[in-house]
């Protein structure tokens, strides 16, 4: 596909994702509990994504991915700022879900809506073969770009780092980079586990610094 032919197509799928009620009109579950508002930055261009979970509340209101504390740590990890970070020429942000999820009863985001993943993820990252490196953040992102490569647990994942972004792979395909949740719930996480601030780290911001 041409280049003109492969931004028209991101075009149509942007503006698909943008309107997408399947949450509420044919939900795998539960309909979603509030008006839908997706949110995802597509990019023809950026050999760099990033791909989480899903929206927060914050982000939610927003509508745009990463606009809250945990966003300002994810960028100081990366080693960029917010202009570049929301340049879809120089980065895409596909989250697992495209919509908050809502709250389950003890106040906590719920998992990203599994509606998302089945109707657009494959079709999505077909139409984006420039990318280079893909960020995985959270166990859901890490369970649908390592498959059965991802180990039990998010720790033993983002542990095993090197195995999947030294490992051999095709010409056309990314290098996948497992990474915890940049929330202020790894806190303690982060405290246990220095060696991803001392090994993990430099060589993401320079991968990173080459990419944008």
């Amino acid at each position: 596909m041409s280049d003109q032919g492969n931004r028209y197509q991101l075009e149509r799928l942007e503006s698909d994702i943008l309107a997408c009620r399947v949450c509420v009109e044919r939900p795998d579950q539960e309909p979603l509990a509030h008006e839908p508002r997706p949110v995802v930055q597509i990019s023809s261009n950026a050999r760099l994504c990033v791909c989480g979970q899903a929206p927060g509340t914050r982000v939610h209101k927003s509508g745009r991915p990463f606009t809250d504390p945990s966003g300002d740590r994810l960028r100081s990890w990366m080693g960029i700022d917010p202009d570049t970070f929301y340049d879809a020429d120089r980065l895409a942000i596909v989250p697992m879900g495209f919509c908050f999820p809502g709250h389950d009863a003890k106040g906590g985001d719920l998992p990203p809506r599994p509606e998302c993943r089945k109707t657009w993820h494959d079709g999505l990252f077909a139409a984006m073969p420039q990318l280079e490196l893909i960020l995985v953040i959270g166990q859901y992102a890490q369970a649908y770009h390592l498959g059965a490569a991802r180990k039990k647990s998010l720790t033993e994942t983002v542990t095993a780092w090197r195995k999947y972004f030294y490992a051999d792979r095709a010409q056309d395909e990314p290098v996948v980079l497992p990474l915890p949740h940049p929330s202020w719930r790894n806190n303690a996480w982060l405290r246990k586990n220095p060696w991803f601030d001392q090994e993990l780290l430099p060589v993401l911001r320079q991968e990173v610094a080459r990419l944008i």
